[in-house]
């Protein structure tokens, strides 16, 4: 059986371009073994973190290797199977290969109950996505009702998901986008009280406090950059900052220098603290149950940017620097 994969054809100074991709087309072995998986991909994650995986850096995860497949949140259909606990035609989570087809040990993945209709909910909203502004707002922000959260990148995967658990704690929810398009999209479909478009601004930080005369309770920053900037002056004393992402900076040659903000959170006492969704790993059945309770009761909406075709995956991916998506990014293959 013949597969396509993508590799990492370099590593990219600044902002990549889709030479730093290339498709490649091999053969998989004819014959599984004990434990192992045929899978064919369905749905395929780009998130803001592949960028640093394509630098040759230490981090928090490992960085891709050249001439190697990338690899990301993939849900899959099992096509053959020699695990007893799989069946052909599950449907299965994992980080898993950018590639049409794939073998790999049943360990690597676990199954998803649900249609097909929905398995890219488990990339987003009821996947990492979700999670991550679920344990970021609840166990750093710790929201309470009648405070003010503003959030960052507020129409991406993470910042839509924010936004709507802020109003379900009795938040007023204040989100910073790109477009008017994305301004008006939070405010009628996801109840955002205010939102600011930050390319339309001569001035943001003024905005910022038009938006927010009671003050900045939470920050939730997914951007970084010079809208960090203009938002933190506005933080009320005891507000905490969730540090989820630095998508302004992921492509930066060098880290540019900004305004010193510790004494804004010396004499303010605020807390700031960035993580990442492993922190929590033990508590992602209590984030998961949550989530999906609040898409059935209707309180949490899904929203998704999906691309069309696997051959698609690096503009997709590049998409991302650009505010190319509204909410989660994912990549459907051909059937």
């Amino acid at each position: 059986m013949e597969t396509q994969s993508f590799v990492l054809a370099k590593r990219p100074v600044g902002l990549p371009d889709e030479s730093a991709f290339k498709l490649k087309r091999s053969s998989l072995k004819d014959e599984l073994k004990d434990k192992e998986l045929n899978l064919h991909g369905l749905f395929y994650s780009v998130d803001p973190y592949m960028r640093g995986r394509m630098n040759d850096a230490k981090s928090y995860v490992e960085p891709f290797i050249l001439d190697q497949p990338i690899n990301g949140g993939v849900v899959a259909r099992v096509s053959e199977s020699k695990d007893p606990d799989f069946k052909k035609g599950d449907l299965v989570l994992g980080q898993l290969p950018w590639a049409t087809e794939m073998i790999v040990s049943s360990s690597q993945v676990h199954k998803i109950n649900t249609t097909e209709k929905l398995a890219s909910e488990y990339l987003g909203v009821l996947g990492m996505t979700g999670l991550t502004a679920y344990f970021g707002l609840l166990k750093i922000g710790q929201p309470k009702a009648g405070e003010t959260v503003i959030i960052s990148g507020a129409a991406g995967a993470v910042g839509c998901v924010v936004g709507q658990i802020a109003k379900i704690k009795g938040c007023k929810v204040v989100g910073i986008v790109g477009t008017n398009e994305k301004a008006k999209l939070l405010k009628n479909d996801f109840h955002f009280d205010e939102t600011i478009n930050y390319n339309d601004a001569t001035d943001l930080a003024s905005l910022v406090k038009q938006a927010c005369p009671d003050g900045i309770d939470i920050f939730y920053d997914n951007v970084g950059g010079v809208i960090s900037d203009a938002i933190i002056p506005n933080i009320n004393f005891h507000g905490r900052i969730v540090l989820c992402g630095q998508i302004a900076l992921y492509n930066a040659k060098e880290i540019p220098m900004g305004p010193r903000i510790q004494p804004y959170l010396l004499t303010r006492s605020i807390l700031m603290q960035g993580f990442t969704i492993g922190n929590f790993s033990e508590h992602f059945a209590e984030g998961t149950a949550a989530l999906d309770g609040w898409l059935k009761e209707g309180k949490l909406k899904s929203s998704q940017t999906i691309v069309e075709g696997f051959a698609e995956l690096p503009k997709a991916l590049l998409g991302l620097f650009s505010g190319k998506n509204i909410g989660k990014m994912i990549v459907k293959a051909e059937n």
